[in-house]
């Protein structure tokens, strides 16, 4: 009993350790990616914005089940509905 209460334990704090790990690696990428999204903003906003919107559209276009109900002109389509450069 006291062999699989020490395991139990034991596998408890390991669990725990890896869980605090991965958050500090998943917090440190996050600061990185924010760092990298400030640069490219600073860079060329429109060309960010642009992206962002792109980004936006493939994560609402391909989730399945859910339902927008949006004006055609409203500002998320802003670049689906400008007109083509010469």
């Amino acid at each position: 009993e006291k062999i699989r209460a020490d395991a139990e334990r034991r596998r408890t704090e390991i669990l725990a350790e890896a869980y605090r790990d991965s958050e500090v690696i998943r917090g440190e990428g996050d600061a990185v990616a924010a760092e990298t999204y400030a640069i490219a903003f600073n860079r060329n906003s429109e060309f960010y914005s642009f992206w962002r919107s792109l980004t936006a559209y493939k994560d609402v276009f391909t989730s399945g089940g859910d339902m927008m109900v949006l004006e055609p002109d409203s500002e998320f389509f802003q670049f689906m509905n400008q007109k083509k450069a010469n």
